[in-house]
């Protein structure tokens, strides 16, 4: 089985959890609330996937921006989305919650005909299901006979392909119909009929996995060992019991004599922050481990440690490690107690959870401000002409990018005049970035002074922040030191807030200072925890990029790469550079801007037309991307 092309499809709950950002109130009184991929199906195809197994989700979505957010998001994060269906008439479903006062969770599921439990029979496709080696369902998907229909086809297919099943029973009374919508926290309820339905499917199980008490409603005793023991009479199958922060007991096979007769693996101390999320990260670790032939204990001790990471932080989701994280952790002789304060799981868990687009970022850079002011003082013409030339370079960046599919193009471009271009570029996808420098400042300050965090928190979640400094090495220790606190706090700021940040440093020159201060200078911000998902430098010798090359490489290996700048070079100048820098595997491609614009720009606000402008910028960004392929292929 191993050479198929799935390891596990998810049928289930996939939706939209919106988390209050204030800790430790009631829910009532948070105001402000993040947006995260959610369900338990859902969150256990996204830590398989970030494990670096192959998972599929069954399921559907809504007609509707939530509904396009989940597919999205589960694609983003690697998993197969082939089988989502799109609902013609259910809202994506949802969950508020919070995380309150001494371990308080507080829930309120909003999935009154929902889109997950508009899953029909029509849409299992036994082909696909035959694709993966493990097909794993939850129990909310049999509390209706509609999506009770679709697990039992599910079911009967994985049956006949010799794909294996696992029923997560993912108890959660509210969602029975058995609990007020005000106790979406409720975990147990006693009903028979939930029993009997869950009974139903266990002699087709090979996996059965559940908390106690969601043990005991799938045995039907409150006891947990009188529940294990009645599941037993129905089931062969592995049996995993999770019990929060003392970890798990697998029960192989065979009777069961006691809750210590299987399998016991401890769990991890650490401090518990969030709880909701722990077991769907729990059963991506220890299928992780499954998947890979590792022993049971192995796998129960991957399940813990994935289970500690994520109720150590907030989501669930955005909480899952990565399997380079996992490892880290389970290095440690004492994992930290704190996840999300250790330094380094956190970086790792910032730099390893996301993929970067693999092609050349081929960047248009017009975020100039002062330059621009001066040109349109220059030519008489007033400040909102500046918008309207931003706007007409962004038609520029899509020309050329709707022929040239095979670079990543992109645009850093300032909201204090690029808005309009900011609106034409927000539904394209491509890749976008704006500055927080106060254009020159030295030492740096951002802009606005004051509320950096508050402001970015209105900019869209998938755009960059872009921020320029001028920093030398050995400049005045008052000014130098004054320019690392703000780089320092902007760093905190922006892994906070789960930003991605591209760094620009420019080296002035300094009285009696050393030469070559760049590799210098990224050393010494390495070493203050400034860690840029990209950085934007000057051209620079081969032997000045090998040296950037192993700054990198010491500081952050995770980080994703170098973008040229162009200074506003002539363009054989800048050409030269950029055949050099093709060159070196760090160097990711480009972000060059007056080098492009800047003569079209003087036509432009001089009275020149439109569509003149757009096609001189539109040639020499082609003209640019020409020269970074070209130099790539003959390295």
């Amino acid at each position: 089985m191993a050479d198929r092309a799935l390891d596990v499809i998810c049928l289930g709950r996939a939706a939209v959890d919106l988390y209050g950002q204030q800790t430790g109130g009631r829910l009532e009184d948070m105001q402000t609330f993040a947006k995260y991929l959610g369900g338990s199906s859902a969150n256990l195809a996204a830590g398989l996937a970030r494990l670096g197994c192959k998972s599929a989700m069954l399921t559907r979505v809504g007609n509707e921006h939530m509904g396009r957010f989940v597919r999205e998001e589960l694609a983003r994060l690697g998993v197969d989305v082939s089988h989502v269906r799109t609902d013609p008439d259910r809202l994506t479903g949802s969950v508020v919650l919070g995380v309150g006062p001494g371990g308080d969770i507080p829930h309120i599921f909003f999935r009154e005909r929902c889109a997950d439990m508009g899953l029909v029979e029509d849409d299992v496709d036994p082909a696909f299901i035959g694709s993966a080696r493990m097909l794993a369902i939850t129990g909310t998907h049999l509390s209706t006979p509609g999506t009770r229909a679709a697990v039992a086809k599910a079911i009967a297919a994985a049956r006949a392909a010799g794909t294996r099943v696992l029923l997560d029973i993912d108890y959660r009374p509210v969602l029975w119909g058995l609990a007020s919508h005000g106790e979406g926290a409720s975990r147990y309820v006693e009903a028979r009929e939930i029993t009997r339905v869950l009974g139903s499917v266990l002699p087709d199980c090979d996996f059965l996995v559940g908390t106690e008490e969601e043990i005991a409603i799938a045995g039907g005793a409150p006891d947990p060992l009188a529940a294990l023991r009645a599941i037993r009479e129905h089931s062969a199958g592995v049996i995993v019991l999770k019990r929060g922060p003392h970890g798990c007991v697998v029960f192989p096979e065979g009777p069961i004599r006691s809750l210590e007769d299987g399998i016991v693996v401890p769990g991890f101390d650490v401090e518990v922050f969030n709880t909701v999320g722990a077991g769907d990260a729990f059963l991506s670790g220890f299928l992780a481990g499954w998947l890979a032939g590792e022993p049971f204990e192995d796998c129960g001790r991957w399940g813990n440690a994935c289970g500690a990471l994520v109720v150590a932080r907030h989501g669930c989701t955005p909480a899952m490690p990565s399997r380079e994280e996992l490892e880290v952790f389970l290095a440690r002789p004492q994992p930290p107690r704190r996840p999300r304060e250790d330094d380094l799981l956190a970086h790792l868990h910032r730099a390893t959870t996301w993929k970067d687009d693999p092609r050349p970022l081929c960047i248009l850079a017009f975020d100039h401000r002062s330059q621009f002011e001066r040109i349109a003082t220059r030519h008489g013409r007033p400040a909102e002409d500046i918008g309207a030339f931003k706007r007409l370079v962004v038609d520029a960046l899509l020309d050329v990018a709707r022929e040239r599919t095979d670079v990543r193009h992109g645009a850093i471009v300032d909201e204090r005049y690029g808005k309009p271009a900011l609106d034409r570029l927000a539904p394209t996808g491509l890749w976008t970035a704006s500055p927080i420098e106060i254009p020159g400042s030295r030492p740096l300050d951002f802009e606005p002074h004051f509320g950096t965090a508050l402001h970015l928190l209105t900019w869209p979640a998938s755009r960059v922040v872009k921020c320029l400094v001028f920093y030398h090495p050995d400049e005045p220790g008052e000014q130098r030191h004054a320019q690392e606190e703000r780089l320092r706090e902007l760093a905190v700021t922006l892994a906070g807030l789960e930003r991605r940040f591209v760094l620009e440093v420019i080296c002035p020159k300094v009285e009696g200072g050393h030469p070559d201060p760049l590799p210098r200078a990224m050393r010494r911000l390495y070493h203050l925890g400034v860690r840029p998902d990209w950085w934007k430098l000057e051209p620079q010798t081969e032997d000045g990029w090998r040296a950037v090359r192993e700054v990198i490489a010491e500081g952050d290996p995770h980080c994703k790469g170098v973008l040229l700048l162009g200074l506003g070079a002539d363009a054989e100048t800048l050409a030269e550079g950029l055949t050099v820098a093709a060159k070196i595997d760090v160097c990711r491609g480009f972000a060059v801007g007056r080098s492009i614009f800047a003569g079209a720009a003087e036509r432009w606000f001089a009275g020149g037309a439109d569509d003149d402008a757009r096609r001189a910028i539109a040639e020499s960004y082609r003209s640019m991307i020409d020269v970074w392929c070209d130099a790539r292929l003959s390295r």
